[in-house]
Parts: structure tokens; C-alpha cells; sequence
């Protein structure tokens, strides 16, 4: 018998995952139009494969902390799991506030994987909500994300049931999915497992086929969080090798590499699900508290300050670096963004002592708009952006990024745009060799 769950409640938060096995959607009934699940894995609306790679981000605790969504990104993630509030536990994440987190997601080129968190423990959680509670939530929010489904999965409630009365899982989440399909929500859903998501009684398991054919879309995805319950290989594999050989979505919408409860195996998690083509979403990017504070992944919701954890994740083998892929939605994927390419201008238009300032005029050369972009180069002489115009700056190490504004987003074939910024030096100042946007080499 695996390890019971006893996790503190608002320590930790859910998942990020999309659904619909490989069963075929039912006669009469449309495709989703944006990311659904076929042959067991999650699909973008062109019919793309897309892996989740990315971190959890509890926005609902840290609501001005907006920049954390360009630092995730500037990282390499493709993914973020958002923690919002359905208002019982902790104060509600309001329609335009939520809106405003799709728009965030959209400008940073990340899918968005929204989830309520109020659900966490319920049934053990004397504060938790149930999951008839989480979809009213969703249905008062519901202008904010219809016709955002190719860029945002609704993940209905995180970990929405402890050690008591699990067996209630499977009904319930089968009432909520259908609530939200008649809600009009076409979104892929994605669903927790119990047991403070480890699922160490295999409820979720066990009973993922009957939930997933309920869905009259067939485009549920099950998540399940990985801690102390999956301390070993064997623990991992088998619980994933189940999913995949039933043809079922599944991934790992939280894990960690230390906590409370036992010793989690990251380096077997993120290695079995590279092996396997699933997703995963890491705890989490920065604001931890009641003693796991050790999975924060950046100290301070400084990008700068990566802890042991964050360079693990983002730069250790079979990480979020290595493996993940922007979605094609944004032009990323294995196709290319911009089908001729583009080129760069890079100027020095200043200079003095232990500084310097600069611009890049980029200059779109295929035949269709860019619509949002990403321009990035790497610095020869150590030098650091101070401050930028025309487009925010992030930095790690020597790598630059710098991502569109809302008002120059759009680069029309043929059109270019200019960022300028200062930066400091020590010695020369050598001009970078190589730009890329949106993952494209420019030349120059």
C-alpha cells in the first residue's frame, strides 16, 4: 500500500494538463477549436503534438508580481500553470483579472493553464471547496476565456480531494466536466487526481477511462502531482506506462525534487516523461511558505537568483532548456516561425565609461505578419542591459530576451521595428554575433 498524502493545505498547488483520449469524438459533435486530446495526447488545434514544459506560478498570493510571466518564458518554459482564487479560501480572481492573465500569457508567448485552488484537500480540508463549487467560479468568469481555447487549459480545481472520502472523485468530476461543456466551455479540461493529487489509491487510475468517455468532447486531461507518494522509479514508471498503454492523456501538472512528506525522484520524473513524450509543470516559480520554501525555483521572483531547484529544472538534463518547444500557435514547434526569415541592424549609438547605449532594428522578410514577437541575442563581452525601450528586456547570464509591446506587436512582411536601450560594459564592447526571432535565425 503506497504512502497516505498528510500535505498542509495551501503549501502547494495543482496542475496543468489538457484531455481527450484516444477515442474519437462521438458522431454529431465538433472538434474543439482550439488544443484537444487525440490517440491519448494533447494536440494543438492544428493537430500539432504539444508537451507542457513549464512551472506553477501562484498568482493568486502574488497578483503584482506580473513580471514573472516574461522571466518564466525568457527561461524556456512553453507553459505556466496559473493559481487563481474562486474567492472562498482566498480573495477572487475577477473576470478582467483573469483576462488580464490570458493577455499576459498570450504577450510572453506561453500556454496558459489556469486552475482554483480553493479546492486543494477537500473532504480533509476543513476551508477546501468541492468541485460543484470551482465550476460555478469558472462559469462566472466564462467571457474571459471562451475563445481563448487555443491558448489556455481550464485545469477545473487543484487537488480536489485529500485522504477522506476519495471515492467521491469519479462522480464528481464527471458532474463537473459536464457542467462546464453545457456552460459552453471548450476548452481541454484538466483534471486532479485526489489524494492531495498523488492518487496513492489509484481512484483517479482506475476510473480515468469512465471519466474520459462522460466528457461529451473526449477532451479530458488527467494530471497528477508527484511528491513524497513517487520516491522511486518504479513508482513513476508504472503509474505513467498505465496511462499511456490505456491510451489516456495523462501528466504531471506538479512535482518537486524535496518535500514534507518523502523524497520525491525528479531526476526519474522528468526522464520518464521526456521518454514518453507527456508533459510536466515543476513547483514552483517563487513565493513558497509553511516550510517549503525550498521549492522556490527563484529567490524573490528574482529571475536572477535561480536556487538549486530552478537550475535543475530549467538547465539540468531532460529540463525545461533541453526539451521544451514553443507552441505552433506562436510559430514555435518544429516548423518555422517565420517562413523566410528576418534580419537584424545592431548599432552602438553611444558610449562612455563602464556604459554604453544601443539599438536593433529587426525587420520582418517573409510574406506574412508576425504577430507578437521574441527577439534574442547573446552578449560577447559580459555586457548587461541596464534599461530598454520599445520592448521589455530579461537577461540570464549573457542571453537577452526581449519581447513585444502591446502597441508594436505586429510586424507587417516587409516591416521592421527599432528597441533601443543602455547597457553597462567593463573593457570593449563588441557587437553580439547572432539574433534570433522567435527561435528563427536573423541575419545581419
Amino acid at each position: 500500500m503506497k504512502k497516505a498524502l498528510t500535505i498542509a493545505v495551501a503549501a502547494l498547488a495543482a496542475l496543468c494538463s489538457p484531455s481527450t483520449a484516444g477515442a474519437d469524438i462521438p458522431a454529431g459533435s465538433e472538434r474543439a477549436p482550439g488544443f484537444h486530446i487525440s490517440d491519448g495526447r494533447l494536440v494543438e488545434a492544428n493537430g500539432a503534438d504539444f508537451v507542457l514544459r513549464g512551472v506553477n506560478h501562484a498568482h493568486t498570493w502574488f497578483r503584482g508580481e506580473t513580471g514573472a510571466f516574461a522571466d518564466i518564458k525568457a527561461l524556456g518554459a512553453n507553459a505556466v500553470r496559473v493559481v487563481l482564487s474562486s474567492g472562498h479560501q482566498w480573495t477572487e480572481n475577477t473576470v478582467d483579472d483573469v483576462a488580464n492573465v490570458v493577455s499576459l500569457c498570450k504577450q510572453n508567448r506561453l500556454i496558459c493553464v489556469l486552475e482554483v485552488h480553493d479546492t486543494t484537500g477537500y473532504g480533509e480540508q476543513s476551508a477546501a471547496v468541492s468541485l460543484a463549487e470551482a465550476v460555478d467560479y469558472w462559469l462566472r468568469v466564462r467571457d474571459a476565456l471562451v475563445g481563448q481555447e487555443r491558448y489556455v487549459l481550464v485545469n477545473i480545481g487543484n487537488e480536489p480531494f485529500g485522504n477522506t472520502n476519495h471515492t467521491e472523485w469519479t462522480q464528481d468530476t464527471i458532474d463537473a466536466i459536464g457542467r462546464l461543456r453545457a456552460g459552453g466551455f471548450e476548452h481541454t479540461l484538466v483534471v486532479d487526481a485526489p489524494n492531495w493529487g498523488q492518487d496513492w489509491s489509484f481512484t483517479m487510475r482506475d476510473n480515468a477511462a469512465s471519466v474520459f468517455a462522460a466528457d461529451p468532447a473526449r477532451n479530458t486531461m488527467f494530471s497528477v502531482h508527484m511528491y513524497g507518494v513517487f520516491d522511486t522509479a518504479a513508482e513513476i514508471t508504472s503509474y505513467l506506462d498505465t496511462f499511456v498503454s490505456a491510451g489516456l492523456p495523462i501528466m504531471v501538472g506538479e512535482f518537486g525534487h524535496n518535500h514534507s512528506d518523502g523524497d520525491p525522484d525528479e531526476d526519474t520524473i522528468l526522464a520518464a516523461t521526456r521518454a514518453r513524450g507527456l508533459g510536466y509543470l515543476g513547483w514552483s516559480w517563487s513565493g513558497n511558505g509553511g516550510g517549503v520554501e525550498y521549492l522556490d525555483m527563484v529567490t524573490g521572483f528574482d529571475a536572477g537568483a535561480l536556487t538549486s531547484w530552478g537550475q535543475r529544472i530549467f538547465h539540468g538534463p531532460d529540463g525545461i532548456r533541453e526539451t521544451a518547444r514553443e507552441a505552433t500557435v506562436y510559430g514555435g514547434g518544429d516548423e518555422e516561425p517565420v517562413e523566410e526569415g528576418c534580419s537584424a541592424e545592431y548599432r552602438v549609438t553611444g558610449e562612455w565609461q563602464d556604459g554604453f547605449q544601443a539599438e536593433v532594428t529587426v525587420t520582418n522578410a517573409g510574406p506574412t505578419a508576425v504577430d507578437g514577437w521574441r527577439l534574442e541575442w547573446t552578449f560577447d563581452g559580459g555586457q548587461r542591459v541596464t534599461s530598454m525601450w520599445h520592448a521589455a528586456a530579461t537577461q540570464e547570464g549573457t542571453r537577452v530576451v526581449a519581447t513585444n509591446l502591446a502597441y508594436n506587436a505586429m510586424i507587417p512582411p516587409g516591416g521592421s521595428v527599432t528597441l533601443g536601450f543602455t547597457g553597462s560594459r567593463s573593457g570593449d564592447n563588441p557587437a553580439p554575433r547572432e539574433f534570433a526571432l522567435n527561435g528563427v535565425a536573423c541575419g545581419t
